[in-house]
């Protein structure tokens, strides 16, 4: 009665269309079962009845060698006439010599996976060298020996691993993408033996796999990502006297089945996601590139308005992916990617909203990538592609970005990519490559950014690959079901000097292990704080949750010597004593100063707790594999190879203990490996505040993190001391003037730097006054929102926002002083303060043009 009673809700929340859609599917799966409807292979007769009547009398045969024929022409034709697939594939011999000349390295590497995959070998998401048979067990999947049955594709369990086992390595096999990898052989090598295993393996598949029958044919994205591997084979295999016309006949019949599958089975209320636009996609790939068919031009305009109508939708306004994972981020940005190409190649117009949201995919994807070029696995990562053409780690997102760069002349990206990338050549062809190379590199105007609408924030203090750098996600829990979210509200990242030091541990499986699943997505699993050891949100399987924190972005300013966000979430609220954590990062810039003397850029995270129970706090950083560390009391050193160290230090209201804990991180779906994590425990009563400093630090520089006794109840003091740098960093919640070393203040924050005693520089955030030992002062009539003060050769310069009426005191050696891009000369060795009335007043000067 109540199952009965929940279904009866479910179906009064869905709308007229959505019934009538999930009903019309309902009715085809019923006729497929029932009355064996579209199964078996499709007859010549059926077939013909699909093709274009050009010539009428013709035989099925007849009908696939004019395709064949035409995908040939495409192929072998004058590069300057029009196509209907990708371009690039009429210049094999300027790729070829390409690979050899500019990619040695990748040409070794596709010729190496091709001739595994000849022998059944395959290296799939985070597995290497699978085996599956020869010829290969499709049905199988190898690490659990699970073997699926030949029942109507509706029938099958695969999402319990007792049936399937892991259902991805299954799909990704059959996906055929190592098809696209035997063509690229075959046109470096001129060996038939990979257009033989081609034949082989697709014939055996056709044998295996009837259609509607078995798990290959369960799920409408693998159909469509499976046909695009195939048409991509086609081409490149168009030259090979091993295609017979009985073998190419077959493959058309089985695209058009495929075709026809996808048509009826879209996922438009199932996972209207990246399932959707994929399987889109590849109606418009199979209409694209077999217009001979009738219902060609039916594919490529519903695949066409499918990716149109789901683009506003699933990407933001701020081009940021609504399911808030950065890998499905590059999984649209490429579906959206090929879409564009395809549609330049065969004369379709698009409007411009997709070429701008595009762009701003890309410019996403170029934000978040780390220094050393890998990018963050934030939310689910399921190691899949649209196409591989290339061989870069899964966790590498440049190729997306250099193929980018090329098409849309934007140098910005090309710095992001680094260099010249072999899916390029292959999507865009030797003029693409050329472009990319002829562009002129560019930086970014600014060295952070908050995406707003998805709450992501990336802080960087420049663009090398030795630049500190800060990802924390702010953003809401994902979207639909958030079925490719995780529990990592406030998580954050952490790179410096050439190498990432705080990482997300990413997902590593969906359903092999559900133990594991729910580990990865945890909150135990991200860089932010468990309360009473419990997640923000609560999982109800492996891709529902039962509960869902809210987080909000509070605050932020991004500036040249520092950045500052601020961001809370709710998902405590739920305990029987709420808890509300909001977390604040601070990031002061080292900017282009490399200075070993120096600290390089560094991280003060203050972590508060609204409560009035006893609570116990878990305050979490996940290292990068390959790092040691050690704790004592409430301070970690991290260090790498190389001899560069982290330093964490965390402070509380009573002391806080460090413990460095084994766990996993996963760089790829199904690959794992052994990592440390840093967990800082405290057990307290009513609000807390936790503060912790990350410091990165040179081979042979040394780090001290003192705490300083304040007088006021409120506030809140440390040191850091290196060499001949001493930073003052100061938190007070009711703004009073407090003393802190070599600084005083009121304000809500504010930080001062000095090397060798002397002030160099500072800022101030939601206060008035800020004044150094050695005789520098700032007073403002009224609090400002956050002010920059840095000593120059000649005085002080700085910014001011927020605030307009202001006294400044300065030491005998200033003499001029420039604000917001205006300059005071001060005409004797110290400037006392004359009042609030008559302080200097900026409110005619645009502090936000000039910073």
């Amino acid at each position: 009665m109540l199952a009965r009673l929940a279904q009866l809700k479910r179906i009064r929340g869905k709308s007229g269309r959505e019934l009538r859609v999930r009903g019309w599917q309902e009715l085809a799966k019923l006729g497929e079962r029932v009355l064996r409807l579209s199964e078996g292979e499709m007859s010549d007769r059926a077939f013909l009845s699909y093709i274009k009547p050009a010539h009428v009398g013709d035989s099925a045969e007849a009908a696939a060698n004019r395709i064949a024929n035409r995908v040939h022409d495409s192929i072998f034709s004058n590069p300057h006439q029009g196509h209907s697939f990708f371009p690039s594939l009429s210049h094999r011999e300027e790729i070829v010599a390409r690979m050899s000349r500019e990619f040695q390295p990748e040409r070794q590497k596709i010729i190496e996976r091709a001739a595994r995959a000849s022998r059944g070998r395959f290296d799939l998401l985070g597995f290497k060298d699978l085996s599956f048979g020869d010829p290969p067990d499709w049905l199988l999947e190898p690490i659990s020996s699970k073997r699926t049955s030949l029942d109507h594709w509706s029938k099958i369990q695969y999402l319990d691993p007792m049936v399937a086992g892991d259902k991805k390595i299954t799909w990704e096999l059959n996906r055929h993408q190592h098809f696209v990898t035997l063509g690229q052989a075959y046109w470096m090598t001129n060996d038939e033996i990979y257009a033989e295993a081609f034949i082989a393996q697709a014939t055996s598949w056709m044998d295996a796999n009837p259609p509607k029958r078995g798990i290959n044919w369960v799920s409408s994205l693998e159909l469509a990502l499976r046909s695009i591997a195939w048409l991509w084979a086609l081409h490149l295999f168009a030259g090979s006297s091993r295609l017979t016309s009985q073998f190419e006949l077959r493959l058309f019949k089985n695209l058009l089945t495929h075709g026809l599958h996808l048509q009826s089975y879209l996922s438009h209320y199932f996972s209207p996601n990246t399932h959707l636009t994929g399987e889109a996609l590849g109606l418009f790939y199979l209409g694209t590139a077999l217009p001979e068919l009738q219902c060609a031009e039916t594919w490529r305009t519903l695949g066409l308005g499918i990716m149109l109508d789901e683009l506003p939708r699933q990407v933001r306004s701020d081009g940021v992916y609504f399911e808030q994972a950065t890998y499905y981020h590059r999984y649209t940005a490429d579906f959206y990617t090929h879409l564009l190409i395809l549609a330049r190649a065969s004369n379709t117009a698009l409007p411009e909203e997709v070429e701008e949201k595009l762009a701003k995919m890309i410019t996403h994807l170029m934000w978040i990538g780390r220094p050393d070029g890998s990018s963050p696995l934030i939310g689910d990562d399921d190691g899949g592609r649209l196409i591989v053409l290339g061989g870069r780690e899964l966790d590498d997102f440049r190729d997306s970005i250099a193929t980018a760069a090329a098409l849309y002349g934007r140098g910005d990206w090309k710095r992001a990519a680094g260099q010249g990338a072999v899916e390029t050549l292959w999507l865009l062809g030797p003029a693409g490559l050329d472009r990319f190379a002829e562009l002129q590199i560019a930086e970014p105007r600014t060295s952070s950014r908050v995406f707003a609408e998805s709450g992501y924030a990336v802080m960087r203090d420049g663009w090398s690959d030795h630049s500190s750098y800060v990802m924390m996600d702010c953003g809401p829990h994902g979207s639909l079901a958030f079925a490719h979210s995780h529990a990592d509200a406030l998580s954050i990242e952490f790179a410096a000097l050439g190498k990432p030091w705080i990482v997300d541990p990413g997902t590593f499986t969906y359903t092999a292990d559900s133990e594991l699943r729910d580990w990865f997505r945890s909150t135990q699993a991200h860089n932010t704080v468990t309360v009473d050891g419990q997640s923000q949100s609560v999982t109800g399987g492996p891709f529902s949750w039962k509960h869902v924190a809210k987080t909000k972005l509070d605050d932020f300013i991004l500036e040249d010597s520092f950045d500052y966000l601020e961001a809370s979430h709710d998902g405590y609220g739920r305990l029987a004593d709420p808890v509300k954590h909001t977390r604040t990062v601070i990031s002061p810039k080292a900017g282009a100063r490399r200075d070993t003397a120096l600290l390089p850029s560094y991280l003060i995270v203050r972590d508060t707790f609204i409560s009035s129970g006893i609570h116990d706090y878990a305050i979490s950083y996940h290292l990068a594999p390959g790092c040691s560390a050690f704790a004592i009391e409430n301070q970690v050193t991290v260090t790498q190879p190389g001899g560069r160290r982290l330093n964490i230090a965390v402070f509380g209201r009573s002391m806080i203990r460090a413990q460095i804990r084994r766990c996993w991180s996963s760089r790829a779906y199904g690959q794992r490996e052994q990592s440390l994590v840093v967990v800082f425990e405290g057990r307290e009563k009513g609000t807390q505040e936790f503060t912790t400093l990350i410091i990165p630090a040179y081979d042979g520089q040394s780090i001290a993190v003192d705490r300083q006794s304040l007088d006021c109840a409120g506030a809140h003091g440390f040191q850091v001391i290196s060499d001949v740098v001493r930073d003052v960093v100061l938190f007070s919640d009711d703004g009073r003037p407090v003393e802190c070393g070599a600084l005083t203040a009121a304000c809500r924050f504010a930080w001062a730097r000095f090397e060798s005693d002397t002030f160099a520089i500072g800022f101030l955030i939601r206060g008035h006054r800020f004044e150094t030992i050695d005789g520098f002062a700032f007073r403002s009539a009224a609090p400002v929102h956050h002010c920059t003060l840095r000593r120059t050769e000649d005085g002080i310069e700085g910014t001011l926002n927020g605030g307009n009426l202001f006294d400044l005191a300065i030491g005998e050696h200033t003499r001029k002083t420039v604000i917001n891009g205006t300059a005071f000369e001060v005409s004797q060795a110290v400037a006392l303060f004359a009042g609030d009335d008559s302080g200097w007043d900026l409110s005619n000067n645009s502090s936000e043009a000039i910073n």
